[in-house]
């Protein structure tokens, strides 16, 4: 658990799931930025309930069997669904992508299954991780909605997301709320300071605030620099050597990267303010020159378009040269 999360972490023990008289509810939707550490929480808390020893004062003991097994991946009552791998090496090749953009309903089924056995430990917890929930498709997204309307006894449900616009309302009003904070500026970077990230508040700012980002992003290093050095070529951007390294980010992070660069160019251009580059002043202020405003404004319109569909199996790097050819198009050309 980080410390930004003290406040939440005690709510959330304060109900007592070790107690005769818990007061759990059947499901938490832990809901937040990305990159603030929301899925580490989520399983923190696993470990703390499915913990034979655990109370408030201590969450976990780490040394009895369930804290063993939780440690090694074998916990019985213990399951974490989320994006699958594909199983289609030809389908990989084929769309560049290593991931499913759903979870599938077989998912959820074998979660059913499951569910009907007894728990491992007599009158013990069970605890499911659902992360990211927003990339439950329909049926799975139904098939689960089935289950928190009559939720199983002393089964403990744990949503993440970073979108929860993207669940069902039906879904969201069977779990209890928890909103995961962004921590304070010097808290994340004490923070990063402590993981020896040697430029932090430069990491910081590209991520927005959000600490596990920035943690990610400094130790790209090499890779964010080269893709920030391909968007300063501006109208000479070569969009078919340079979508293989946004890719390389996966389509969600490639397109935020954009639309932060967008930002900052856009800010500079109206106001001479920086937020995500201050290291790439120069660069930015040569290309607000040169920028069409409202064909930038329509440009980030798309990728919020384009963001919508992140996940979904598409061809991506032929939609991102696609993307990065719209972005060359949008400088004045002398």
């Amino acid at each position: 658990m980080y410390s930004w999360q003290n406040k939440q972490w005690q709510h959330i023990m304060q109900q007592g799931a070790q107690s005769p008289n818990s007061k759990l509810p059947h499901a938490l939707l832990l809901r937040g930025r990305a990159g603030i550490g929301k899925q580490d929480f989520a399983l923190d808390v696993a470990k703390a309930i499915l913990c034979q020893q655990s109370s408030e004062q201590q969450p976990a003991c780490n040394s009895c069997p369930s804290c063993s097994w939780f440690a090694e991946g074998t916990h019985p009552d213990f399951m974490l669904i989320g994006a699958e791998d594909s199983d289609d090496a030809e389908e990989v090749v084929k769309k560049k992508t290593t991931k499913k953009s759903q979870i599938s309903v077989a998912k959820i089924r074998q979660l059913i299954d499951y569910l009907t056995l007894s728990s491992h430990q007599v009158n013990g917890y069970r605890v499911i991780i659902i992360s990211p929930a927003d990339m439950l498709n329909g049926a799975s997204a139904n098939a689960l909605l089935k289950m928190l309307e009559e939720p199983p006894a002393k089964t403990l449900f744990l949503l993440v997301t970073s979108q929860p616009q993207r669940l069902l309302a039906t879904i969201t009003s069977r779990c209890q709320a928890i909103d995961m904070p962004l921590p304070s500026r010097a808290e994340a970077l004490a923070w990063l300071t402590s993981q020896q990230v040697t430029q932090a508040e430069t990491a910081l700012d590209l991520a927005g605030g959000a600490p596990l980002l920035a943690l990610q992003m400094a130790e790209e290093g090499e890779v964010g620099t080269s893709l920030l050095k391909n968007l300063a070529l501006g109208a000479k951007l070569d969009p078919f050597t340079c979508a293989p390294l946004f890719l390389g980010l996966g389509m969600e992070r490639a397109i935020e990267t954009l639309q932060k660069w967008l930002f900052d160019m856009q800010a500079y251009k109206l106001a001479q303010v920086l937020r995500y580059h201050a290291q790439q002043a120069n660069a930015l202020q040569a290309l607000a020159k040169s920028v069409n405003l409202p064909l930038l404004l329509r440009f980030q319109d798309t990728l919020l378009e384009a963001k919508k569909t992140a996940n979904h199996p598409l061809s991506n790097e032929a939609q991102l040269e696609n993307i990065l050819l719209q972005y060359t198009k949008i400088f004045k050309v002398n």
